[in-house]
């Protein structure tokens, strides 16, 4: 096992380095959800960082805790903390992540999530659905998702809206919401065997899901990662709320209005910057 460390185990952070990096990420963490805990204490709804924390099973006291990730040993001195993690060990002076304790009940679900990441790479990136299965969770119903947030068409011409626009959803966990008079309109008929299959780089919840891809990983993906991917996924949720049905001007999500031609040109922007942003964290998921 010894030499099977040593191959894995490729960077070695001084004692002041990987201090460094743990305060910097736990200070990167509570700037990010500080004020959206206080709020909450309020019971103040935040329609974005809420789905985050709600949606995803992965707590703001989760997202701050710190790990190196797999592969990265941790200088260690005489009398001085380390990251409070079951799995490191420490051998030479020096702590890891000891592969030998990763837990064999997750070796399935990790191929699982490897093989996902590398299908959804190698598609190719599709931009034309202009957000339209927000829409579609409200399509021809009375008891909206989001029951407390208002609604900015009334639901006749909402229903004519959606009737107007293919739907080309290739996200299931989206999908999933759909309403039962909207299932049929999609082009793709969708199912949890299929998820690998149909997932595509170009799509904003496919973007927004390598922060659960992530954090299902901790601590063996870096904190950085998982931090990285979880800014991803509140930039992705943001656009994703912009373009929705919902009426969120006063939260200070101006609406993106895809029912316009501009408005339709500014989602395919919004969503290609997210694809792009979402490039490096997805290669850097797979290694």
């Amino acid at each position: 096992m010894n030499s099977e460390v040593l191959e894995v185990r490729k960077t070695v952070l001084s004692h002041n380095d990987w201090l460094q990096k743990k305060s910097a990420h736990e200070a990167r963490v509570e700037e990010l959800t500080g004020k959206y805990l206080e709020n909450r204490s309020r019971h103040i709804k935040q329609p974005v960082m809420d789905f985050l924390f709600e949606y995803y099973a992965f707590r703001p006291s989760a997202l701050k805790r710190w790990s190196p990730g797999f592969g990265t040993g941790l200088e260690v001195r005489s009398g001085a903390g380390l990251p409070a993690l079951r799995e490191l060990k420490i051998e030479n002076g020096v702590a890891f992540l000891d592969p030998a304790l990763f837990p064999e009940k997750r070796l399935k679900s990790a191929q699982w999530i490897l093989q996902m990441l590398k299908n959804t790479e190698k598609q190719r990136a599709a931009f034309g659905c202009f957000g339209m299965h927000e829409w579609a969770m409200v399509y021809k119903t009375d008891g909206v998702r989001h029951a407390q947030l208002k609604l900015r068409m009334e639901p006749r011409e909402l229903a004519e809206f959606v009737e107007s626009r293919p739907l080309v959803c290739t996200h299931f966990d989206a999908y999933r919401f759909f309403t039962p008079e909207a299932v049929p309109l999609n082009k793709h008929q969708l199912s949890r065997e299929l998820f690998a299959d149909m997932e595509q780089p170009g799509c904003i919840h496919t973007n927004m899901d390598l922060y659960k891809w992530a954090y299902k990983l901790y601590p063996w993906i870096p904190s950085h990662l998982i931090l990285e991917a979880f800014e991803l996924a509140c930039e992705a949720r943001t656009i994703d709320m912009k373009a929705s049905p919902y009426d969120l001007a006063a939260d200070g999500l101006e609406p993106i209005k895809i029912e316009t031609e501009s408005g339709r040109l500014e989602y395919i922007e919004a969503q290609q910057a997210i694809f792009e942003k979402g490039k490096p964290v997805r290669e850097q998921l797979i290694r």
